[in-house]
């Protein structure tokens, strides 16, 4: 049997050049995340109650900036409904097939790690990169979908179905990203309660949502707060389209627009970014909270 002082003695000691990299790799981590994340973060709090264009000089306007936001910008409740638009359809479309997705491909069929990566493959790409991909679809003048079914639809050019046209899009890419998620969890679920809901006589869609689909509940939490994320930031696609312009106005776009476009309203766009970084806050507090419950 180890004795304590053994066991201690056992321990391995960081040695100074341990402790000086040690140091320096936490140092160099918490310098680019101030930099990177809080510095912006911080700056944009604190510029959302000025008026200012980068050139001139600040002048405080206090809560002008979001009243006007509010009341006085049109754009910016388009962004809201396309917004709430992008988190429901990924939210009660793409992330529901994700999960039949990976529900299936947990069964073992055949072939199913060849479908995995056919699945998968969407999620290496980035939203960029997708809007692109949905150009060569979607295109009135030369777009695969209106060459094969000979439509002649103006699908991004026309505003009450582009945004619809876009969200396919990107509900091809989430599926993927879900899928591989709720697939690990899948793989974790205890084997002994599948067997034990077939021996209450359960069938498979009651054991799925009665037995395995409740202890999913952590990785819910984790695609939920995913889900909210991306809809939140999406930017890529719809500026790849048409700078998220002409029905496909988001959040993100009219930030841009006005803090690095030809507005160069920094305090107004500032003050968008903040009504953006408020909204994201509480779904990370949320997701922060059932983390450490858990972890208790």
């Amino acid at each position: 049997m180890t004795t304590p002082s053994r066991a201690a003695s056992r321990i391995r000691r960081l040695s100074t050049r341990d402790v000086i990299v040690v140091t320096v790799g936490v140092a160099l981590a918490v310098a680019l995340d101030l930099a990177l994340i809080w510095g912006p973060t911080l700056a944009s709090a604190g510029l959302s109650g000025t008026d200012w264009n980068g050139v001139s000089d600040l002048r405080w306007v206090g809560g002008r900036n979001f009243a006007e936001v509010a009341a006085e910008y049109p754009p910016f409740w388009t962004a809201v409904r396309n917004n709430v638009l992008w988190l429901g359809f990924l939210g009660l479309v793409a992330t529901p097939f994700g999960l039949f997705c990976a529900v299936l491909l947990d069964r073992r069929m055949r072939l199913s790690r060849v479908y995995q990566s056919a699945l998968y493959l969407p999620v290496v790409l980035s939203l960029a990169v997708v809007g692109f991909i949905a150009q060569l679809i979607y295109s009135s003048d030369y777009g695969v979908l209106n060459a094969v079914t000979g439509l002649g639809v103006d699908w991004l050019g026309d505003p009450s179905i582009n945004i619809w046209a876009v969200l396919a899009a990107a509900g091809w890419r989430h599926v993927g990203y879900v899928m591989i998620i709720y697939l690990a969890g899948l793989k974790a679920v205890d084997p002994a309660l599948k067997e034990a809901a077939a021996i209450d006589g359960a069938n498979e869609a009651q054991a799925f949502f009665r037995v395995i689909f409740p202890t999913l509940r952590p990785v819910n939490v984790i695609v939920l707060v995913i889900t909210v994320i991306e809809a939140l930031r999406a930017f890529d696609i719809v500026y790849a389209i048409n700078k998220g312009r002409n029905g496909l106005e988001l959040l993100s776009v009219l930030v841009t627009e006005n803090i690095v476009g030809e507005a160069g309203r920094i305090g107004f766009g500032s003050a968008i970014a903040v009504v953006l970084l408020v909204i994201s806050t509480g779904f990370i507090v949320i997701y922060l909270s059932q983390l450490f419950r858990e972890d208790r």
